[in-house]
């Protein structure tokens, strides 16, 4: 009778080696697919000294807490080092390192405790299945670029200077690892628990940026509209940012040459497979196509979409105000913003999937019409045709062999008579209808709204919002540092931007309330609230116990503003703690030594 089976073979830990290096290994069977026979692998969990004792692994820092609660080592190892990794602490708490050490602090602390305070290390741990080691090393890599500004070639370095949430050394190679192995399942678990801390008609804009690209291994890479007008590929990067929040709460990318308004039939479906079920999206002229509008009216969408007044019903209703001298009358004037308005109620009928007919809830037509900006497109357009009046002029008089269809792009409001055979301009005169609708649609905007009840002022307050988002590209791309990617495979790119996005986050919430306390008169810009922290110090000795430097002047204010509680010991005030002897009558009030 043949020895049963051990049903722990598969979590039993052994040495093994090769090509002269020491694995900790376990060898789980599997099923060949080709032969049906039953074959062993080696998963290599680290590495072993000639000591016997263990190191931990890129594969042992990115396992569960429970797959590594599985794995059993032999007795006669030390495997005190994966102990320090059982992802039990507290969250936020420092680790304690076993030799002296003194570095900074201050930065990391406060981002630390805002992440506690937002819900995202608690959101990290639910999707990363309470590794907190991965989510220490996701905060660690979403801080450094918010602090430094620098690239991740130097993290490792960085790392002996502060005190970060991660406890490991991570070097290029250990980053890739991390970032290569969060999936598309991360990312929509991550933004279902997000969604979750939103509120009802959550108002968000929406919003793209370009990024531009090293290399060209990349499928999404293609030219596109560079926004920074540099000569390499890029990328479109979508943003969705709540305007009551303060920061992103979405994420998307899509190849660098497709326009913003091929994209919001893919995010809208993605925001409700993410469980963004009821947000009020607010979109500017790049998303509006009759297309998308009448996507979001067959889905009952609420929204608020800028649109452009070359648009039919737009264009309709400026055309029956008809000619005016200085305003249209029937618009009303609004004293503080000096801007003229109108709300037009829009009757839309389409015919959904089922071949029935579904009318639009509330849709209205804002219109707005600017007297200064009117003067402003009008001078621009005199500009503009005698500048291309003088160079056809000159092109007529030299009789130059041109390129007509590079002419006609660059002088769009003359009609060009030209020889066929000789490519020379013959003649030209202006082309009425369209100065004609230059002129007439000049000083207007407009923008529509479905399923909300806001009036045309209100309209505007809301889509002038969207403000707040651009600055929350800028800081991306110049705080943060986040101009250029540097990626060389599609998994270490998914994995960047869900750390770029975590940045985002925090880096939003520290603009926010920057601009909205006494903190604005105080700073500068948010970086500066990072480097009055940095000062800060965490000392540690071996085998003593660990301390944090006190926190003084505008330290304290910081703390205040952003509602944290200064860690114990490190505060401006002290109590005595002395006993005093009980005695007949009122007790003495407690000695409080204060710091001026």
């Amino acid at each position: 009778m043949g020895r049963p089976p051990d049903p722990n073979a598969r979590y039993r830990v052994k040495l093994h080696i090769s090509q002269g290096y020491r694995y900790a290994s376990t060898q789980p069977p599997y099923i060949d697919e080709k032969t049906g026979e039953c074959k062993y692998r080696h998963i290599h969990w680290g590495s072993v000294d000639e000591n016997k004792k263990f190191h931990p692994g890129h594969n042992f820092y990115l396992a569960s807490p429970e797959e590594r609660a599985s794995l059993i080592f032999p007795d006669d190892w030390d495997i005190s080092e994966a102990e320090k990794l059982t992802g039990l602490r507290k969250p936020g708490k420092p680790v304690a390192d076993d030799e002296s050490q003194d570095r900074l602090y201050g930065d990391i602390w406060l981002l630390e405790q805002i992440a506690e305070k937002i819900g995202l290390r608690h959101d990290l741990e639910v999707v990363f299945d309470g590794n907190c080691e991965i989510v220490d090393d996701i905060l660690t890599l979403a801080m450094y670029p918010y602090i430094t500004k620098y690239t991740y070639n130097r993290v490792a370095r960085w790392q002996r200077i502060v005190k970060a949430p991660s406890s490991r050394e991570l070097t290029p190679v250990a980053i890739t690892r991390l970032t290569q192995s969060i999936k598309e399942r991360h990312r929509i678990e991550f933004l279902n628990l997000r969604a979750k801390r939103l509120g009802k008609k959550e108002l968000c804009a929406v919003d793209s940026t370009t990024r531009s690209a090293y290399g060209s291994s990349l499928a999404n890479i293609r030219w596109g509209k560079n926004k920074d007008h540099l000569p390499l590929p890029q990328t479109t990067e979508v943003v969705v940012y709540t305007l009551s929040q303060h920061m992103p709460i979405y994420y998307q990318t899509f190849p660098g040459n497709i326009p913003d308004s091929r994209t919001i039939d893919i995010i809208s479906t993605d925001l409700d497979h993410a469980g963004f079920k009821d947000l009020v999206l607010v979109t500017d002229r790049g998303y509006e196509t009759l297309h998308n509008l009448e996507k979001m009216i067959e889905r009952g969408k609420a929204m608020v979409m800028c649109t452009k007044v070359g648009q039919r019903d737009v264009a309709q209703v400026i055309r029956e105000i008809g000619p005016f001298d200085t305003r249209p009358d029937e618009l009303k004037i609004d004293s503080e913003v000096k801007i003229y308005y109108k709300q037009y109620d829009i009757d839309y009928f389409i015919e959904n999937s089922g071949k029935k007919t579904k009318s639009a809830d509330r849709l209205k037509l804002n219109l707005y019409f600017d007297s200064m900006r009117r003067g402003a497109q009008l001078i621009e357009l005199d500009i503009a045709m005698e500048f291309q009046k003088e160079m056809l002029e000159d092109l007529v008089r030299k009789k130059s062999t041109v390129d007509i269809a590079i002419v006609k792009k660059e002088c769009k409001y003359y009609n060009i008579v030209y020889d066929e055979e000789t490519n020379t301009i013959q003649s030209f005169e202006p082309n009425p209808k369209k100065v004609e609708k230059i002129r007439q649609f000049s000083g207007f905007f407009a923008i529509m709204t479905h399923k909300l009840d806001f009036d045309p002022m209100k309209t505007l307050d809301t889509y002038s919002l969207r403000d707040e988002q651009e600055k929350c590209f800028q800081q991306m791309k110049d705080q943060m540092g986040a101009d250029r990617q540097r990626n060389w495979s599609e998994e270490g790119k998914k994995g960047t931007l869900f750390i770029l996005f975590v940045s985002l986050i925090l880096g939003s919430y520290i603009r926010h309330v920057w601009k909205s306390t006494e903190l604005h008169d105080k700073f500068s810009s948010s970086l500066e609230i990072l480097d009055e922290m940095r000062s800060i110090r965490y000392i540690e000795h071996t085998n003593r116990a660990k301390k944090i430097t006190p926190f003084v002047g505008a330290q304290i204010d910081i703390c205040n503003a952003f509602g944290l509680e200064i860690p114990k010991g490190c505060e401006p005030t002290y109590v005595s703690r002395q006993k005093l002897k009980r005695r007949r009558g009122r007790p003495p009030k407690k000695k409080v030594e204060k710091d001026l």
